[in-house]
């Protein structure tokens, strides 16, 4: 489901039946990683919009210039929510290194998919986020393998 969207309530609404659970995640990692600042983020090659949290640059080999990137990020799909951690952690997506604590939820390296904002292990997810908030207040580069 692409929605467009220029702020967080306008996200929120367009997902129609998906918004109580997306404004709980949204409360969740706003209460977790403080400093990550929240954006409507629009460099999705699908014309979407997804919510991001705390830009970095970001630049893989293919890339000519570096670009901005959420560190953090929310998206209402057409079967489900996505939640990416596009942060690494000892050279792994820290996603995919807690896939078997985060409940019940399908995993990619950095995207975790889920149903329901009932179906994540709170914990496990407020855990991740804290710890990437001071890891970036402390000025560490979180992209890259």
């Amino acid at each position: 489901m692409k929605v467009q969207a220029d702020s967080f309530d306008e996200y929120f609404v367009k997902s129609e039946d998906r918004e109580p659970d997306l404004r709980e995640i949204d409360k969740l990692i706003r209460q977790a990683a403080p400093h990550l600042e929240p954006t409507v983020f629009k460099g999705m090659a699908s014309g979407g919009v997804m919510l991001g949290y705390g830009l970095q640059s970001y630049q893989t080999k293919s890339m000519k210039e570096p670009e901005q990137w959420p560190v953090i990020a929310l998206a209402n799909q057409k079967n489900h929510i996505s939640l990416y951690v596009s942060a690494v952690e000892d050279g792994e997506y820290i996603a995919e290194k807690n896939a078997d604590r985060l409940g019940k939820v399908s995993c990619g390296k950095s995207c975790i998919r889920f149903k329901k904002f009932e179906d994540l292990n709170v914990d496990v997810v407020k855990e991740m986020l804290s710890n990437i908030d001071k890891r970036i207040t402390a000025g560490e580069k979180l992209f890259g393998i």
